[in-house]
């Protein structure tokens, strides 16, 4: 069984696996949800970030000790997540973030002391609507940044070019800084499109396969071993990566030559979402 995707840890394991993994106790987990901007999920307590939740992600606690909580999030990926992140009292989100980022400020005036920066597709509770700001548990939040969470929108390749220049960050899943995989499910799951969390998991879960013979068209998916790129055009591609340290967009057979100059390989998988 797959680690990233298995809510067991040896102590615990969810109630679905019993019989099925050994654990100390089985339970049926409770949820909660992120309160801070952007939260690591990591691998073990202290251990490596292996991705990340948004603000106003939920999240299903199976255990909360010495400080941390191993949770499952939505798209089914789990890890231990700092308890301080968390709180199980907080109201169900209304509003997504729609902006490549917006700040919650102290009172519905961009001259007031801002709290905190929050990335596209967090998410947050708007109270009431004051003038021109929505009035939310963090703080007062621009409207136009601002739109329902019910609302999807259509076009992943649009969703990709709004993170353009931000910064590479393994494990990341925000326009504070993301990688391959974290780009390609930000701009899937924004349309409404499920998408899993790592680009070996993407190869083979996200839409289906493209023959051979069949021509690229925007918005597939190119996998290498351990990379994901989008195509914008039938010959453009955009991307994080580890070369430019950011989000690129770029033609597509240069770049297929670079990643196959430095030793990455071919091209292992296509799909159409």
């Amino acid at each position: 069984m797959d680690r990233r995707t298995t809510p067991a840890n040896g102590r615990v394991a969810a109630t679905e696996l019993e019989g099925v993994v050994a654990a100390a106790a089985y339970v049926a987990g409770a949820a909660s949800f992120v309160v801070v901007s952007v939260a690591d999920l990591l691998k073990a307590p202290d251990g490596p970030r292996d991705r990340q939740l948004l603000c106003g992600a939920k999240v299903r606690v199976l255990e909360d000790r010495e400080g941390w909580s191993f949770v499952q999030a939505s798209d089914g990926y789990v890890g231990y997540v700092a308890s301080g992140a968390l709180d199980a009292k907080a109201a169900e989100p209304t509003h997504r973030v729609i902006a490549r980022a917006t700040n919650a400020y102290e009172r519905p005036d961009f001259k007031s002391p801002d709290r905190l920066s929050l990335p596209f597709g967090a998410a947050v509770a708007v109270n009431r609507i004051e003038g021109r700001y929505a009035e939310t548990p963090l703080g007062y939040i621009p409207l136009v940044h601002l739109g329902p969470v019910a609302d999807r929108l259509c076009d992943p390749v649009e969703v990709a070019r709004l993170h353009l220049g931000t910064p590479y960050l393994w494990g990341g899943n925000s326009t504070f800084g993301l990688d391959c995989s974290g780009l390609v499910q930000a701009s899937l799951l924004a349309c409404g499109i499920p998408c899993p969390g790592d680009s070996d998991m993407q190869s083979t879960e996200v839409g289906q396969p493209i023959a051979e013979d069949e021509p690229l068209q925007r918005g597939d998916l190119i996998f290498w071993k351990g990379h994901v790129a989008m195509m914008t055009t039938p010959d453009r591609m955009i991307h994080a990566n580890a070369t430019h340290m950011a989000v690129v967009e770029e033609d597509f057979a240069e770049a297929c030559a670079r990643i196959a100059a430095k030793g990455d390989g071919a091209i292992i998988a296509r799909r159409r979402p």
